[in-house]
Parts: C-alpha cells; structure tokens; sequence
C-alpha cells in the first residue's frame, strides 16, 4: 500500500520536537535553552514553545537553573518494558486534555491491515461520543475518520478499500458515488480538516486531522452535537495545531 505522504504543520512541529529531546537526552547534567538554540539550529521563537510543550507533556523537566533535562514520561515510552501500556495512558491523558480543550469528543484512528479502526478516544456527559450504528470498517466513505485516512492512501489503495466496502446511504447526506468520493479525496488538502456534515449519522458533525508518522496511517478527529455544528471549523483547527503531541507520543 502507497501513502500519499505530505507533511503537515503538526508533523513537522513533532520532528523539531525530536531534535529537541535528542539534545537534552545528550546532557544527562542538564542543557540550558540557549544551547538547545545552537544544537538544534531551532531560533528562539520556535524552540520556546516546544519546550514548553515538552513539559507539559512530561519529556523534559526543568532542574536547577532553568536546565533541562528528560522527564519520566520519556523514560516510560523509551523502555521496552511496558511500552505499549505507557503509550495507551500517555495517548489517553493528551486525548482527554483535548477534550477538554475543544469541548468535543476526540478520537485517534489507524488504518491497520486495510482497515479503519478507532483505537481510543475521550468522551464525557458534555461531549458525547458518536454512538457506533454502523460499523466505522464499513462507513468510512461517510464518516470523517474514514475519508481522512483514505486521503492518506494512494489511489490504488483508495479504490481497494471502497471494492471491498460497498458505499451504503446512511442518510440523505452521504455519497454513495465511488467516483465522487474519489475526486473529493484526490482534491483535499493534507492541511485541512476532512469534515462529516451529517453523513454518517442525522444530529452529528465530526472533523478530522491526519496524523501520518512513516508508513502508519492515522488521524484525530472530533465530534459533536449539530446543534453545536458553528463551532466545528473552529474546534477542527484547534484538534490541528495541539496534534503534534500525538504524533510526538507515537514517534518515540
């Protein structure tokens, strides 16, 4: 399968994160801010909000002096041991802070062995999650998470999964043309939220984000109630800029 990888703004602000941790791993004494600046190549006015967002997520802590150095949420994601029960909290913990953040429910989906699957996602009594009626395999030719992650693929791989997945009406809004959906998918913009406007379901909107890391195929996306449906463009944008820490958390 051929991804049609264009890298996104939270994409690159995860990769200079990289470089950021990279150099603090090296100084097991601490490193201070200014010599991140020189080792990194990163000007101040980029590297300043990345550290702050390191600490926030727990990769760096501050020692004495205003030195950093690696946090335990490093050390939990670099240890083989337990890797994966680590990156599931650590992942839950930043989808709840989004959550919060957009008052929305969010989700994370990966497209895995030609499939699409919501892997984990943050709800509450405000921001319900999308009730599941029909199955996300089998709709994501009408559902935000499912065009997002199609987009991702190349053309072959988009008509694969759509041969193997007939493109049923879920309600008067949903394209049910393979080849509409097709052009609509080939026009979209890596850097623009695919949106759900009642497609899969009479009374949702949902938006969603690519969070391509290598060959692994991903998004975040968010929901809400169409009564809330003015505040979804605004709500998407900000799923987008807060979703480096995801891509961050798989990359390590």
């Amino acid at each position: 399968m051929a991804l049609r990888n264009e890298p996104t703004a939270p994409y690159h602000s995860a990769q200079d994160a990289l470089r950021v941790l990279e150099a603090v791993a090296r100084h097991t004494a601490g490193v201070t801010d200014a010599e991140l600046a020189r080792e990194t190549g990163l000007a101040r006015e980029r590297l300043t909000p990345l550290l702050l967002m390191l600490r926030r997520e727990g990769y760096v802590e501050q020692i004495a002096d205003g030195a950093y150095a690696t946090g335990d949420a490093l050390a939990r994601l670099g240890s083989a041991r337990g890797r994966e029960e680590a990156l599931r909290e650590k992942l839950q913990q930043t989808l709840d802070r989004l959550r919060d953040a957009v008052s929305a429910a969010v989700y994370i989906s990966r497209y895995v062995d030609g499939e699409v699957r919501v892997t984990q996602y943050a709800d509450g009594p405000a921001t319900p999650a999308v009730h599941e009626w029909v199955d996300f395999r089998c709709s994501a030719h009408a559902t935000a998470v499912g065009k997002s992650l199609l987009t991702q693929l190349d053309h072959d791989g988009r008509r694969d999964h759509l041969s193997r997945h007939r493109m049923a009406r879920l309600t008067s809004r949903t394209i049910t043309s393979d080849k509409l959906l097709l052009s609509r998918l080939e026009a979209q913009p890596p850097t623009v939220p695919v949106l759900d406007l009642q497609e899969y379901a009479v009374g949702t909107v949902c938006a969603a984000v690519p969070i391509t890391a290598g060959s692994s195929v991903g998004c975040l996306a968010l929901s809400l109630p169409v009564a809330h449906a003015h505040r979804l463009r605004r709500a998407a944008d900000a799923l987008n800029r807060n979703a480096a820490p995801v891509l961050l958390s798989l990359a390590i």
